[in-house]
């Protein structure tokens, strides 16, 4: 396990690793073995066994997997991986995922590129290999699986209302490779299906409207509430003042009504997949 899946002292996940490491060393001294020993029976060295055990590394799932199975631990241990599967993930795609799943109705203007919910796992991992500077290769899995964690909000069973607009530029640019895209477009078919979702292009020949600044997200809570976020003025910075709010939303509603209709989206964007 590389030092990517390391615990920052201040994070909350902190807690998770400790609370793991200490059941893993206590069925480890349970078992009479040291930790020399053990990380020799499951594949690991004697200085990440310490580390995990104290804490400071997240342990991956095959590590618990194979602590379960050396260890005979009856399932507790594994039963630790769903726990652990979140606290890996960087803080800031918790926070995020944490508000989707609470959010009831969610719009959202991508400009650049596929908005992360929709993004498929090859998709994902072919853009943010585009980061400069380069993540590591543990760092880059770490952020695929909490990307790909987040698209469980289509999978609920009373799913919040889903609006997207995506700029035709996002269709045709062929993050990955043709064969990637593909199955991104047909990824994007399969989800304006959703009764919950509405899908729309923004085609490139409507030239004038409010979405030339950047990236728009709006997220509305049962309670009333709404949290926000754009570029440009807005600089990408969650927002809840009313007011700000107010023309974040008022940029999103005149940015659909310009848009494609999700049937001719749907049609946009089958066309574009025959044409890639």
């Amino acid at each position: 396990m590389s030092d990517d899946w390391g615990v920052d002292p201040d994070d909350e996940a902190c807690a998770v690793a400790t609370a793991v490491g200490r059941q893993l060393k206590l069925w480890r001294e349970t078992a009479g073995l040291t930790a020399a020993e053990f990380g020799a029976a499951i594949g690991y060295g004697e200085d990440l066994v310490f580390k995990v055990e104290g804490g400071r590394r997240i342990p991956r799932p095959e590590y618990l997997d194979k602590a379960e199975h050396v260890l005979d631990a009856g399932g507790r241990l594994a039963a630790m991986k769903e726990d652990v599967a979140v606290a890996r993930y960087p803080k800031k795609v918790r926070d995020l995922a944490k508000l989707e799943a609470e959010a009831v109705e969610l719009g959202m203007y991508a400009n650049h590129n596929i908005h992360g919910l929709l993004q498929t796992e090859q998709y994902a991992r072919a853009l943010l290999r585009t980061r400069r500077p380069a993540y590591s290769s543990g760092e880059l899995e770490r952020m695929v699986a909490a990307r790909m964690a987040r698209s469980s909000v289509f999978d609920r069973s009373s799913g919040p209302e889903l609006s997207f607009v995506q700029e035709e530029v996002t269709l045709r640019r062929p993050i990955g490779g043709a064969s990637v895209l593909r199955q991104q477009l047909q990824r994007l078919l399969e989800v304006s299906e959703l009764p919950n979702v509405e899908l729309q292009v923004m085609p490139t020949c409507r030239g004038d409207h409010p979405g030339t600044a950047g990236l728009i997200e709006v997220l509305k809570f049962g309670n009333g509430s709404a949290l926000g976020r754009g570029d440009g003025k807005f600089g990408g910075r969650p927002i809840s003042d009313p007011g700000q709010l107010r023309i974040l939303e008022l940029r999103y509603g005149i940015i659909r009504a310009q848009a494609l209709t999700p049937e001719e989206s749907r049609v946009f964007i089958e066309r574009v997949l025959g044409e890639t």
